[in-house]
């Protein structure tokens, strides 16, 4: 087996994304045994926002684990909490901000997997 196909979450390395969410890809194509999606946890601090952007080509799924969010596709606006699961298709305007008193936590699921070069950032400065 070349690429793992069980990974440990204290054994990943979180990093900061595009958006300027932290994230820990717990399974990626460029990685992991996963080849046509990517599972990602993201957290957010009380009172930060992620950059508004989009992706050409990936489709995302939030499934909200941890505090209270408001989140933004295009034009709507409203609020997500733990076990609120979201469909961000491609080419949708997204942006999630933590109004909670705790860290924001979800789960992302891409398909295809999460890239950098697919994101494309719509507002230049993160709250």
């Amino acid at each position: 087996m070349n690429q793992k196909q069980v990974t440990h979450y204290d054994e990943i390395e979180p990093f900061i994304t595009k958006d300027g969410s932290v994230i820990r890809e717990l399974m990626h194509s460029l990685q992991h045994a996963s080849k046509q999606q990517s599972l990602a946890e993201a957290r957010l601090p009380v009172g930060r926002k992620t950059l508004l952007h989009k992706h050409h080509h990936t489709e995302e799924l939030y499934y909200i684990t941890q505090g209270k969010g408001l989140m933004t596709l295009a034009e709507d606006t409203f609020e997500v909490a733990p076990g609120d699961t979201v469909c961000i298709t491609p080419g949708i305007s997204h942006c999630i901000e933590n109004i909670g008193e705790n860290e924001l936590a979800l789960l992302c699921c891409c398909s295809p997997p999460y890239s950098h070069e697919d994101t494309e950032i719509l507002e230049g400065v993160m709250a």
